[in-house]
């Protein structure tokens, strides 16, 4: 992918005999999300680690940002903001010195980075705590904070590893609203990785699944859910009885399949299913409860794609094409 902010190709890295990635491809497009999902020790951190400069590959090259991870380094680190899994703010200075700190750091001029720090602690919901110690912030807060800081000299690429491990539903909601208006508002590029299947569906534009070191399967949210499981028509019925289901299963025809009171059936058209669906029952509608139109979700792709091993020569020909553009 030409035009890609990162890309990385054949990244191999094993520690001592451990091998943690075996040659995966990334490509984030510019002024977008790719989430990086994987259950623990998949090599979701060891590739952030490589493509943030933290870490060298074994093999396999990475460009981001136009600079090549291994041979230019300090302009990589130059055009990049890290957020890592456990906030790294001083918690013996107030907000707005941690952000002010951290555009000094980055050469901005005292006026600049207060003006700076006074946008962001705006922008992420902070500017009425400005002038607390860190060490009072909640851990929703402290989150901000962190990613605020990384944002300082407005780098035109982010890594946000895992960044809302152990946050309650009301902060996390608060990271993703920051990180999609960063990504609107600046044209941000951002890798994210995680673990939370719904944080994936809020904010990616596309997926990369690893698993076992290997990319496993690469496409957008819906294709990913496409690629393990059709639509289908789900019609719940009031009464479960014989009589009525029958007649109903007879509207829908020989495809229906009933399990005590919900009858489903393909929906190879999505919406378009759905209507002929509510058109075939409308004669039986006193007796229906719901009908809904039925789509795999990405945690069930997710769990299908990371479950099945790589066969002998380490490739996933089955999974890798399942979502791949």
């Amino acid at each position: 992918m030409p035009d890609a902010v990162i890309h990385a190709e054949g990244l191999v890295k094993s520690f001592k005999k451990t091998p943690a990635l075996r040659g995966i491809d990334l490509a984030v497009r510019p002024g977008t999300v790719l989430a990086l999902l994987g259950r623990n020790g998949a090599g979701k951190s060891t590739a952030v680690r490589i493509l943030t400069t933290l870490t060298r590959p074994d093999a396999g090259s990475a460009v981001v940002a136009g600079f090549d991870v291994v041979r230019s380094p300090e302009r990589v680190r130059a055009r990049i903001g890290v957020t890592g899994q456990a906030p790294t703010v001083d918690e013996l200075l107030t907000g707005r010195q941690n952000l002010m700190i951290v555009g000094r750091m980055f050469h901005l001029a005292p006026r600049q980075a207060r003006q700076r720090a006074g946008q962001l602690l705006e922008q992420f919901g902070l500017a009425d705590a400005a002038g607390r110690l860190a060490r009072t912030y909640s851990g929703g807060m402290r989150r901000r904070l962190d990613l605020a800081a990384s944002m300082i000299a407005a780098p035109p690429v982010m890594f946000l590893d895992e960044p809302t491990t152990g946050l309650d539903p009301v902060s996390r909601a608060q990271i993703w609203r920051a990180i999609r208006e960063m990504v609107t508002q600046s044209g941000t590029s951002v890798l994210l990785t995680s673990q939370y299947l719904e944080e994936a569906e809020q904010l990616a534009d596309d997926v990369t699944v690893i698993s076992d070191g290997l990319v496993a399967a690469t496409g957008t949210p819906g294709q990913l859910r496409e690629s393990v499981g059709q639509a289908s028509v789900r019609v719940v019925l009031r009464d479960a009885g014989p009589g009525t289901a029958g007649r109903l299963a007879a509207l829908l025809g020989p495809a229906a399949r009933l399990d005590g009171r919900v009858l489903t059936l393909p929906a190879p058209d999505g919406l378009g299913s759905l209507a002929e669906a509510v058109a075939r029952i409308q004669p039986m509608a006193a007796e229906i409860d719901d009908v809904a139109l039925q789509r795999p979700s990405l945690e069930e792709a997710f769990t299908i794609l990371t479950s099945a091993g790589p066969s002998a020569d380490g490739a996933r020909p089955e999974l890798a094409t399942a979502g791949a553009r």
